[in-house]
Formats: C-alpha cells, structure tokens, sequence
C-alpha cells in the first residue's frame, strides 16, 4: 500500500493547522515550514476546504483553520476519501484484464491485507497524531512562529 503525496500533504496542512487552532495560516506558511511546492498545496487547500476539513477566508489578512475538532477526523475516513486508487492489484478494478483473476489466490489475500490497514486507520484521529506532549516538538520542528 502506498498513501500517495496529495494524502500525505493534506494530513500535514491538517496537522499545521490543528497546531493554531485560532491562527489563520497561509499556503505559504505551510509551504515553507514544509519545504514543499505552494502550487502542490494550493489544489490540497481546495479540496480540503470543499470536504469540510478547513474554513478559507478570503482578503489581505486571510488564510485558512480548521473546520473540525482533530478528535472528529478519522484518519481511516479520510485516507478513503483522499485515495482515489485503493486497488492494489489489477483485478481489483472493473474490467480486468488479468487471466489467472477467476481462481486466483491472491486477490483475496490483498483484499484482507487492504482491509487491515485501514481497520488500523480506523482507530485513530488526527488528535491522536498531535499528542500534548509532542505540541511544543511539532511546533518547533514547524518552525511556527
């Protein structure tokens, strides 16, 4: 299983955020804390935004914070809705080619396999990735202001 880079970078925006809970941030901001692309996060932003995930507001002073409390996101919930792929193997999409697909083992290994590790997801929230006593690394490391 890979979590693809657009997951991987909305669960930071998210984890940035959750940090200032009553700051407004910028792409930028978060671009620069991370070392990563604005033209990357601003399709993140967007998507986050239209989901619920985070409120944007608009003008000279705006920015972004979130929508939701951390203990209401579930990473498992959310990881499905960003992944647009979760096939892990041909015959798991519509329209297979595969040959070996009517009798073959493997599919339903992956499929058990898959469905682990998003019952482990499952269990955890984004509060759960922000512990109090990793705050004041996060920020530091975030080079939050």
């Amino acid at each position: 299983m890979h979590i693809t880079r657009y997951t991987d970078y909305s669960l930071r925006v998210l984890i940035y955020l959750a940090l200032q809970p009553d700051q407004l941030v910028t792409i930028q901001e978060i671009a620069d804390s991370y070392s990563v692309s604005k033209n990357h996060l601003m399709k993140v932003v967007h998507q986050l935004n239209r989901k619920g995930y985070i409120e944007t507001v608009r003008g000279k002073n705006g920015g972004m914070r979130m929508a939701r409390a951390p203990e209401d996101i579930n990473i498992g919930v959310f990881v499905r809705e960003t992944e647009q792929d979760l096939d892990l193997v041909e015959c798991f999409s519509p329209g297979s080619q595969c040959a070996i697909t009517p009798v073959c083992g493997l599919k339903g290994i992956f499929s058990a396999a898959l469905q682990a590790f998003l019952s482990t997801l499952d269990q955890y929230t984004l509060a759960d990735v922000l512990p109090q006593k990793q705050k004041p690394q996060l920020v530091r490391l975030l080079q939050i202001g």
